[in-house]
């Protein structure tokens, strides 16, 4: 972490926070916070009826600049499977999933390439899909969304929300947007998480301080203290002892079936009574 601090140049990179936020939706949604993917799941249920009833969204990182490292795009491609599809604009068969990324995955060298309904998914940051993991939608991600670009083949766009931009669901300039609260839910979460982070790394790597007012929570502090404390580990075991931190697997939810006890009074005396009506038997339920 001390190794890492020293070279970090947060003043100067101005896309970190991009990347970190793009990265957070990602896991957000494979880890299934409502507060990213209620709004995602709309968005998708109003961009297409293929998507209307789907309840939990599936999140698959691209971005063109990350196939160049080497298994990267072997993996997107293998992750999506060899059914899978694209969903382009418009009406029209959709497109198999992996020949066309592939594709994609020259940047903007392939957009003369790509067919018409897809010139801009080389500008895909993430293919959100339903729990079947068939159909894929191109996403962008963007921290301002004033930055969003649209374009054949991007559908669905995920940004916080602004003074000018309302949380919710909407459709604007080619794109249905999710926009996220802030800083309620998860952008106050992210917000002071990447707070915390950055004062660490500024710690650590010696760096001057930042402005008084971009001190972070009380709550983030601790976790910056918690950096702090171990200079010498790996990035991977600090991300590893944060998963087991944030006790994912506390609370659990179990789904069952609980057998019917009616109360006495609502049986009928068989010894006294006719039966008047064969005797209920219902198949086993699922």
């Amino acid at each position: 972490m001390r190794q890492l601090s020293k070279i970090a140049r947060l003043e100067r990179d101005k896309g970190m926070k991009g990347d970190g936020f793009e990265w957070a939706v990602h896991e957000a949604i494979v880890g299934a916070e409502p507060s990213v993917t209620e709004l995602v799941a709309r968005a998708m249920g109003r961009m297409s009826r293929k998507y209307k009833d789907m309840q939990e969204p599936q999140s698959l990182l691209f971005g063109y600049e990350r196939a160049k490292y080497l298994g990267f795009l072997d993996a997107v491609v293998e992750d999506a499977g060899d059914s899978a599809v694209l969903l382009p604009d418009g009406q029209g068969r959709p497109f198999g999933f992996g020949p066309w990324v592939t594709v994609a995955a020259q940047g903007v060298r392939a957009e003369p390439i790509l067919a018409e309904r897809i010139k801009k998914v080389w500008k895909t940051d993430l293919f959100f899909s339903d729990e079947d993991g068939f159909r894929y939608t191109a996403a962008t991600i963007k921290s301002n969304w004033k930055q969003l670009e649209s374009g054949p083949g991007l559908r669905i766009g995920v940004v916080p929300e602004a003074k000018d931009l309302r949380a919710g669901v909407r459709f604007q300039d080619g794109l249905w947007l999710a926009v996220l609260p802030d800083p309620d839910g998860f952008m106050g979460m992210f917000n002071d998480a990447y707070s915390a982070v950055a004062a660490a790394v500024c710690t650590l790597g010696r760096h001057s301080r930042p402005a008084y007012f971009l001190k972070p929570t009380a709550k983030a502090q601790r976790l910056q203290r918690q950096l702090e404390k171990y200079p010498t580990a790996k990035v991977v075991e600090i991300e590893h002892a944060l998963n087991e931190a944030a006790q994912q697997h506390l609370i659990s939810v179990d789904h069952k079936l609980l057998s019917v006890r009616a109360p006495g009074w609502l049986h009928m005396n068989e010894t006294r009574t006719p039966i008047i009506a064969p005797r209920p038997r219902f198949e086993p339920l699922d």
